[in-house]
């Protein structure tokens, strides 16, 4: 036993502290695997926990970090060996059990995958939990039955983690591909990933009429509140929209109008408690459709010591895309 490197969260009679310090390994929570970490990544849950925005941390003292790219130290449990290379996503990490901004995490078998095939450590934090999630809207969308012959497909939020990452799977299987940003700066970046539009969120965000013209057939959204509402009342007879995001808001002002009379179909996206058999289908498919040029073209790396203030800068949506952090 010893210390490692950690990213902390304490509570304080104000709110909370953030700081970087010395984690003694004896404190580590109860699991049949410890792992090595070498990368996490940061997603908009890794802002809202670092920056107390919401409630995400349930637990104090918190590690925050909800995913984790590295090799296995110490395994009592009989999927996993020592050297193995493994990778985890949600399961409560940095929300409820100690997470991945820290050199070392203790945690259950159960909840680790092997390294997917044709990817690397460092590419399977570059993807994330926004870009996982990004591939069970995909998978979602064709489950109702929907291909790129339908129509268009709408991504929210589209210079953020899964909007990037959205896109560019969406391109790739055929889609013409509507971006919707607040950030018109970004059109460039965003056709790059495979946008064959690109259009200003404020489209979007006014109260939304019951029923608006028919734009798109199916979409990522990652924003909900006014965004969502307006995507729905827009939406093809037939169509489906994933959500899986709330960084405008979690209520949902509009009408069943696009339900009742055209049929449109809301399709919730949750992946941190994702059954292992979709996890695995995900991260197959990832490691098969994603193009990695642009994978590469929308990550940035940190290091561990630069993540409270990258943690700030999402939050106030100054991230582009992707970032990986370099743990140790």
């Amino acid at each position: 036993m010893g210390t490692f490197k950690a990213i902390v969260i304490d509570k304080t009679e104000t709110g909370q502290q953030v700081r970087s310090r010395d984690f003694d390994e004896a404190d580590l929570m109860e699991g049949d695997v410890t792992v090595r970490v070498a990368y996490s990544t940061l997603n908009y849950k890794d802002g809202l926990a670092l920056t107390g925005k919401a409630p995400v941390v349930r637990r104090f003292p918190m590690i925050p970090g909800v995913d984790l790219a590295g090799t296995v130290e110490h395994s009592s449990h009989p999927d996993f060996k020592l050297g193995d290379s493994v990778i985890l996503n949600g399961w409560g990490l940095g929300e409820t059990h100690l997470g991945a901004y820290a050199e070392k995490v203790r945690v259950r078998g159960e909840w680790l995958l092997h390294l997917p095939k044709g990817l690397t450590l460092q590419q399977t934090m570059a993807i994330g939990t926004a870009g996982y999630t990004a591939m069970l809207c995909l998978i979602a969308i064709e489950r109702h039955g929907l291909r790129c012959h339908r129509g268009p497909a709408i991504v929210t939020g589209a210079a953020g983690g899964v909007g990037s990452v959205a896109i560019s799977l969406l391109a790739r299987a055929g889609w013409h591909v509507i971006a919707s940003t607040g950030r018109p700066q970004e059109a460039d970046y965003l056709k790059h990933l495979g946008a064959a539009e690109v259009i200003e969120r404020s489209e979007l965000t006014g109260p939304a009429r019951p029923l608006g013209k028919e734009r798109w057939c199916a979409g990522v959204d990652t924003v909900g509140s006014h965004v969502l509402a307006n995507v729905l009342s827009m939406t093809k007879y037939g169509g489906a929209i994933a959500a899986c995001g709330l960084a405008g808001g979690m209520d949902l002002p509009g009408s069943v109008a696009p339900f009742i009379l055209r049929g449109v179909s809301l399709l919730g996206i949750d992946s941190v408690m994702t059954p292992r058999n979709f996890r695995l289908e995900a991260w197959s498919r990832l490691a098969h459709d994603l193009d990695l040029v642009k994978l590469e073209a929308m990550t940035t790396t940190i290091t561990l010591d630069q993540v409270v203030d990258a943690g700030q800068a999402i939050m106030e949506g100054k991230v582009r895309g992707r970032i990986v952090v370099q743990i140790g």
